[in-house]
């Protein structure tokens, strides 16, 4: 399949072996910073086994962003959505409020919520417990996909509650799965430039392995392009795939580049802020070959990227188009390039382009539906 292509040896060397077994830590490092013929190779090498491990279905899911408040005492360099208590545009969504969008989705097919907020000051795991116990006394049949390993640490500590049994409470509740963000960049380096008062690299490990052990099973999430260096993006990588080795937990992985025009470190003076397309790509194209089947699912965030290039990613590694969303105010806060919400035919027309199969999924790859587009 190379030997078209000009690439140097080492490459060459390094990608015949991927083609039967995972990228190690060392060599991955080297691919990361490819350029060329490379790089052209690197992302072919990673479509290839896309195909082997999961053929040439796209899925992606009809669900609903309930972003219940904007309010949050977890001050990040990087977020434009976040605001005090006191501001004149904070809110704090009502019952009935998030019932109402919640039906709507429902009405338009939605099998998914995904629950999440700032971190209130006041919140503790009961307050979590009734949102989802509103929900699903409502909606039983729609899956829940909520809270941040942050939240609930916060809300643990709020509750005298270990991590263990706050998981139990909120899983008897009706929490589905749980989003693996709050991750940004594990390292603890560049947490304490960006995210200081958010859970440390050992306690994100800790909420998602006992997430993982009780029956929770979560994304992995990568937020990169902002104060990371390279390498900490493989340590990331390298991170998950341990996680997962040990406790087969993670649904999927979903690398979201870092849109900074809004961020706080952005408009402080921050610079050189922001991946490159060329690097958006080696991350999914890496990325599928260290975790191969192991993380079967890799998802491109068109929300952030815009349907152009996230249909682009698509070959580079990735099998999964993520949701239809049903409103994202983080990332609208942030300056998605093509809106927060896409209907079912406008991601099938993205996958059928590529001469792929649309399928839509649940939250967590156990059942998938045909679409008659």
């Amino acid at each position: 399949m190379l030997d078209k292509l000009s690439i140097s040896l080492k490459t060459q060397k390094i990608l015949d072996k991927a083609l039967d077994e995972p990228l190690s830590y060392e060599d991955a490092n080297y691919l990361i910073n490819v350029g060329g013929s490379d790089l052209f190779a690197l992302i072919a090498t990673a479509d290839y086994l896309r195909k082997e491990i999961v053929g040439n279905n796209v899925t992606f899911i009809n669900n609903c962003n309930i972003n219940f408040t904007n309010v949050c005492t977890v001050k990040c360099g990087f977020c434009a959505f976040a605001r005090d208590l006191g501001d004149h545009d904070a809110y704090i969504l009502t019952d009935e409020e998030i019932l109402n969008k919640a039906s709507r989705a429902v009405e338009n097919g939605a099998r998914e919520f995904c629950l999440m907020g700032g971190v209130l000051p006041d919140a503790n795991i009961e307050y979590y417990e009734d949102l989802l116990k509103l929900l699903k006394n409502e909606f039983p049949n729609v899956l829940i996909h909520g809270f941040s390993p942050t939240m609930i640490y916060d809300a643990s500590l709020k509750s005298e509650m270990d991590v263990d049994d706050s998981l139990k409470v909120l899983k008897r509740a009706g929490l589905d799965t749980l989003p693996g963000t709050a991750a940004e960049i594990l390292t603890n380096r560049s947490r304490d430039l960006i995210c200081p008062s958010k859970v440390n690299v050992s306690k994100w490990i800790d909420i998602v392995k006992s997430a993982h052990n009780i029956g929770i099973p979560s994304s992995a999430t990568m937020m990169y392009g902002h104060v990371e260096n390279i390498q900490e993006r493989i340590e990331h990588l390298e991170i998950l795939r341990n996680i997962q080795l040990e406790t087969k937990g993670f649904t999927e992985f979903i690398p979201m580049t870092f849109m900074y025009e809004y961020s706080p470190i952005y408009n402080s003076g921050g610079k050189n802020l922001g991946a490159t397309g060329t690097e958006d790509l080696k991350l999914y194209a890496v990325s599928r070959l260290m975790f191969r089947d192991l993380i079967p699912n890799i998802q491109v965030s068109w929300v952030k990227m815009g349907f152009k290039f996230a249909q682009i990613s698509l070959t580079a590694g990735a099998n999964d188009l993520g949701g239809t969303l049903g409103g994202d105010e983080l990332s609208e806060a942030s300056g998605a390039p093509d809106g927060v919400d896409a209907s079912i035919e406008q991601l099938s027309n993205i996958v059928k382009d590529l001469g792929r199969l649309p399928i839509e999924r649940n939250s967590k790859y156990t059942e998938f539906y045909p679409i008659n587009y």
